[in-house]
């Protein structure tokens, strides 16, 4: 335990020149009085650690002390730094382990090199994919991951789900692509549209739904990314509002006890709140019947199948006819 202790903390001093005791006791989880044991017994194994005074003072290493990885590309620093997306690695209990191996790659990377880190978590997200789906990949997935590498504004072309069953539609969109998010197994672009200010100007596309791309005609230069941008902090706030927009349809069930006790595990979850605001009282048999925002009638096929006989689909006609040919193809399946 303190033998990777004092490992930490040499690479610590090393990528971070000056770094003071507290710094150092707040990163490694100790006392100032540790950090002051620790320095010493790295002196006494041959690590040449010295502490300054004042306000310029801090630890640091000898002058010419360090190791450096110079034939890493900053590209294969970028891919490295993305093995420590931190809100799969926080779930799974791993993000210590992840935060010193950052720092080992940190300590060793040429001061040029160190934007990598940066450029990376600005630019892709990970919200933890769900169990047991594999995320897709988009056919203009690749394409559109260089395009956010670059900072290279496109033109894209976007399957709009329609209302109410209605039939997509096909809209253009200039996007100067901040960064891709991986949700639930779906990846997600965000971008700015040009000219447009405040908030307004983010959006949020599906990848899957993106039917073409190609560069922005005229827009040959990289777009100027917004310093005060935070992708996963961007996402996290607005990520429900944007799901709630993909619920474009609402469909009448009527579910059992239980039914209503699984219906979170089975739809979106955005629309679930809404739903229950909805809900009537139980009958007589202790059902109730709700209005449940979905995606659309074959998503929402998809998701109730799951319920089996704890729900009953009341409206629209044609989502309810769907759902008795099940019934009757069950039943001939299995000589009822």
């Amino acid at each position: 335990m303190r033998a990777s202790r004092l490992i930490r903390m040499a690479l610590l001093v090393q990528s971070r020149p000056g770094v003071t005791a507290a710094d150092i006791a707040r990163e490694l989880e100790v006392s100032e009085r540790t950090v002051i044991r620790d320095a010493q017994a790295l002196q006494d194994a041959g690590v040449p650690i010295r502490s300054e005074r004042g306000r310029a003072g801090g630890y640091r290493l000898a002058p010419g002390h360090r190791t450096r990885l110079t034939t890493l590309h900053p590209s294969e620093a970028e891919t490295l730094f993305l093995s420590g997306l931190p809100t799969a690695l926080r779930d799974l209990g791993l993000a210590g382990a992840a935060d010193a191996a950052r720092l080992k790659l940190s300590a060793t990377l040429l001061p040029s090199l160190r934007e990598a880190a940066e450029s990376s978590v600005r630019r892709f997200h990970l919200d933890a994919p769900a169990w047991f789906r594999e995320p897709s990949v988009p056919e203009l997935l690749p394409e559109l991951a260089r395009a956010v590498w670059s900072d290279r504004t496109v033109e894209l072309a976007y399957a709009r789900p329609g209302r109410d069953g209605a039939p997509s539609r096909t809209v253009t969109r200039l996007l100067e692509p901040y960064g891709l998010v991986l949700k639930a197994g779906v990846w997600y672009v965000v971008g700015r549209v040009p000219g447009e200010g405040g908030d307004g100007a983010w959006r949020t596309y599906r990848v899957d739904r993106v039917t073409a791309l190609s560069p922005a005609p005229g827009l040959d230069e990289p777009f100027v990314r917004d310093p005060s941008f935070e992708l996963a902090v961007h996402w996290q706030a607005h990520a429900a509002g944007f799901a709630r927009t993909l619920l474009r349809t609402t469909v009448t069930v009527r579910l059992t006890e239980r039914g209503l006790r699984r219906l979170p595990a089975v739809v979106d979850a955005a629309g679930v709140g809404e739903a229950l605001g909805s809900a009537t009282a139980p009958d007589e048999a202790g059902r109730v019947t709700l209005d449940l925002p979905v995606e659309s009638e074959e998503v929402a096929f998809d998701q109730l199948a799951g319920l089996g006989a704890e729900v009953e689909v009341l409206a629209p006609a044609g989502l309810r006819a769907r759902f008795r040919e099940r019934a009757r193809a069950l039943a001939e399946l299995y000589g009822l």
